[in-house]
């Protein structure tokens, strides 16, 4: 039986995994759980699965946690940055599944590594601030790190057995989220509501954001460079609103390999928790005869820019994305919070990435500076900037 370590586990990965776990209770059993705010949920989850040990944001959280669980809890609860580290490194797990939004995960999944778990990775932005980092240590580690995003699971399936030296390319598709078939200039006027209404997959409100924007899948090209060793210049994307085919790689030759599936996350998460097995599941089945016609489209980098700053910054490297992720983090709370309009993402990125000349080589106390200074940055962009300018 696998023991799970599983960080994020109220976010919407989290709850995917979770039912997967449920489900194969012969397979996986859960050793720790760590989480955001949603403390409630954390609590039902807890006296569902009897975790080892659990993770929460703060202390009033953890005492929160403590007060609905009761005194009869003897489930030991951590809390702040190093509780939630802890929870990561807890000995009695065989993989981690890193699932906390945002540049949060990076420090829990290097304490993962480093305590020689493998890392079934659903957190994109690892791998864009410090993949050099990451993927070094999982190196010297000997440790494995398993795709989770439907994207790089799918090219992570494509590529097993294939020599490397015969790849041209991967393809990344996009759904194109909810604003795909609007014009520049409607864009303009979208609504939060609308841009949380997301066409095909159910996610968080950040990478719900993200998909919209388009940010989403530059982060993703970013990712892939670093999991799969590729220059920035052999990863495409292509729109492909049925979200159908869920990625492709090309070879040299003119072959292309494709992963095709629903669009649903249990089928990644599963994957790479049981990997290198398949786990059998109920859920519905590809119907090829009744998804209709395929469609595949080059992405519009002056309708989405950030997908084009994405590229730019991953070309430029060292801490080009650091500060591209900061400022993207931020921006995308402020849209959230109605501070800005969806078309100011961009501007707000753009800008503090005009602040700052990139970092060779950073180490991880230079991406953590940058990190908290580009946020700095960019919240002052924002106090700047006039609602829909």
């Amino acid at each position: 039986m696998k023991k799970i370590t599983l960080l994020g586990s109220t976010g919407s990965i989290g709850v995917s995994a979770l039912d997967v776990i449920e489900k194969n209770p012969k397979k996986f059993k859960i050793a720790a759980l760590a989480a955001g705010r949603n403390i409630r949920l954390l609590a039902q989850q807890i006296l569902k699965f009897r975790p080892r040990v659990v993770a929460v944001q703060s202390k009033p959280d953890a005492e929160q946690l403590h007060e609905i669980l009761g005194p009869k809890n003897r489930i030991p609860i951590l809390y702040d940055e190093t509780g939630i580290e802890e929870a990561a490194a807890y000995t009695p797990s065989d993989i981690v599944l890193s699932a906390i939004s945002g540049a949060a995960g990076l420090k829990p999944t290097l304490a993962a590594i480093e305590a020689g778990k493998d890392i079934a990775l659903a957190n994109k932005e690892t791998m864009v601030v410090a993949g050099a980092i990451v993927t070094k240590r999982a190196r010297q580690k000997k440790i494995n790190i398993l795709p989770v995003d439907s994207e790089h699971s799918a090219i992570f399936q494509c590529l097993a057995g294939q020599m490397p030296e015969n790849l041209r390319r991967i393809i990344l598709t996009a759904s194109g989220g909810p604003f795909f078939n609007l014009s520049r200039d409607e864009l303009k006027n979208v609504t939060l509501p609308q841009a949380l209404r997301h066409p095909r997959w159910k996610m968080g409100r950040k990478i719900t954001i993200d998909s919209a924007s388009m940010m989403n899948k530059g982060l993703e090209v970013i990712e892939a460079k670093w999991l799969f060793d590729l220059d920035i210049g052999h990863i495409d994307v292509l729109i492909h609103p049925q979200s159908v085919v869920h990625s492709l790689i090309e070879f040299l030759d003119g072959s292309v390999l494709a992963q095709l599936g629903i669009a649903d996350m249990r089928i990644p998460i599963a994957y790479a928790l049981d990997y290198p097995n398949r786990l059998t599941n109920d859920l519905p089945i590809l119907n090829l005869a009744k998804t209709g016609p395929l469609e595949f489209h080059q992405p519009d980098m002056k309708k989405f820019p950030c997908l084009g700053l994405a590229y730019e910054a991953g070309r430029s490297g060292g801490t080009a994305p650091v500060v591209l992720n900061a400022a993207n983090e931020v921006a995308v709370a402020a849209f959230l919070e109605n501070k800005i309009c969806f078309n100011d993402l961009s501007k707000v990125i753009e800008k503090v990435l005009n602040k700052y000349q990139s970092i060779n080589n950073p180490s991880l106390d230079d991406i953590l500076g940058v990190d908290g200074d580009a946020r700095i940055q960019a919240e002052n962009v924002i106090k700047k900037l006039k609602k829909g300018s």
